[in-house]
């Protein structure tokens, strides 16, 4: 089913372009195909292979940044594609000096992207979903599947019990949990589906898939997570990424970190920059660099986690925090090699004591560095408490696992509407 939704995706996609290129070449120049468009500067027609060229780049980048997610109509998308197919044509466009008209580019680019979200509109009225058949004795798992707005579970099967009465229908994916003990009865009639060709996938894979979490139940010796790590060859590329990133952009974030420093200063008395001692990778620990959000003092009753409402704050203080203000010092500790841009956030020695002897394999969330953002973050939001932070660790071991640069690229556009929105701010 993600498989035929994507289709769907890339062939409407392609079609409002191509109606947008015909669109464009009525409005601009009269006529109504671009390879009629021919005068005294050239024809129109390298322009209208860069772009298409540049869409089959963009769908393709697309395509893999879902990084085994389940596909879903996104604004955010759609505005990549669009704006990375206008990025790449001007760059062909001053490479190869062919003609070029600003008018039918940008008519081009409006029209397509009106006609793209317009469809995601359309498409999130009614999200497709997959008719599952689970077969385990974890309601839990069961229930977060049911949760997701692109699994339909029809039915939660004793892995213990009698089949005789259970039919299952080509539309239907039965979902087996590996770790189950199944009756004999049941395992022949898993075979038997099997068999005849109907789709049987594992729990574990439908549930990452369906959810974004590796489910804590599953995971037996660790060694599903840190294999995948130990195994990808991204930490040097990513790290690479991380120093041209924040290099590059140094001229915006000093400016934003002057005024900051200076609001921070006027608001209250004190210094502006705040230091944490934080737990990093494999373990270790750095010193954290933030602007400061809270009067002097605020932990003088010993640590704890930030409230909703929090009074400790600074006038200036939560407004910091929404609009992750706060944060831009840490693109120094990116420098540093302490952080990344992307990746769990690292908690401070006295919680990471506490929930690593309460919540089992919470130091397998310590195999890469942690980041400014993460999976978890965009997702969860704030955890103030060991149920919560059960529940982000579900999140962070998936990035664990699956970390790849189009999931990192994924998370760093989320993480624009996250700053936007304030969600998960204290």
């Amino acid at each position: 089913m993600g498989r035929r939704f994507l289709a769907s995706v890339v062939v409407f996609d392609v079609t409002a372009l191509v109606a947008a290129v015909l669109f464009a070449t009525v409005r601009v120049f009269d006529v109504w195909a671009p390879w009629l468009v021919v005068g005294a500067n050239g024809s129109l027609m390298p322009s209208v292979v860069l772009v298409v060229a540049g869409a089959g780049v963009a769908m393709y980048m697309s395509y893999l940044s879902w990084s085994g997610t389940t596909p879903r109509p996104s604004y955010g998308r759609a505005l990549m594609i669009v704006g990375s197919s206008m990025a790449i044509t001007a760059i062909g466009v001053v490479v190869s000096r062919s003609y070029w008209s600003r008018e039918w580019l940008l008519t081009l680019a409006a029209t397509w992207l009106m006609l793209s979200l317009l469809h995601r509109l359309v498409r999130r009225r009614r999200p497709w979903t997959e008719r599952l058949v689970v077969i385990t004795n974890e309601k839990q798992l069961a229930d977060d599947l049911r949760s997701s707005p692109n699994a339909e579970v029809v039915s939660v099967v004793d892995p213990l019990g009698d089949p005789s009465h259970l039919s299952i229908v080509d539309t239907e994916i039965l979902v087996l949990d590996l770790r189950a003990v199944l009756s004999d009865e049941m395992a022949q009639w898993v075979s038997s589906i099997s068999v005849s060709g109907q789709s049987v996938r594992s729990l574990v894979s439908v549930y990452e898939e369906h959810t974004g979490r590796l489910p804590l139940v599953h995971v037996v010796g660790g060694w599903e997570v840190a294999r995948p790590v130990q195994r990808s060859g991204y930490a040097p590329a990513k790290r690479l990424f991380d120093i041209v990133a924040v290099t590059l952009t140094i001229p915006l974030w000093t400016v934003a970190w002057a005024l900051v420093w200076l609001v921070v200063k006027i608001d209250s008395s004190g210094p502006a920059l705040y230091r944490q001692e934080r737990i990093g990778q494999a373990g270790e620990q750095f010193t954290l660099v933030k602007f400061r959000t809270m009067v002097l003092d605020a932990e003088s009753a010993g640590p704890q986690f930030a409230k909703v409402n929090d009074t400790r704050l600074t006038r200036i203080g939560g407004f910091l925090r929404k609009s992750r203000m706060d944060e831009i010092p840490q693109l120094w500790n990116v420098l540093k090699g302490d952080l990344s841009l992307v990746g769990p956030r690292p908690e401070r020695p006295v919680f990471v004591d506490r929930f690593s002897a309460a919540i089992p394999f919470y130091t397998s969330r310590h195999l890469i560095r942690p980041g400014i953002t993460g999976w978890s973050q965009v997702n969860f939001g704030y955890a103030d408490g060991d149920a919560d932070a059960i529940e982000k660790l579900t999140y962070d071991l998936y990035y664990v696992k699956h970390s790849s640069i189009w999931l990192d690229l994924h998370i760093l556009g989320r993480s624009v509407w996250t700053v936007l929105s304030g969600f998960g701010a204290r």
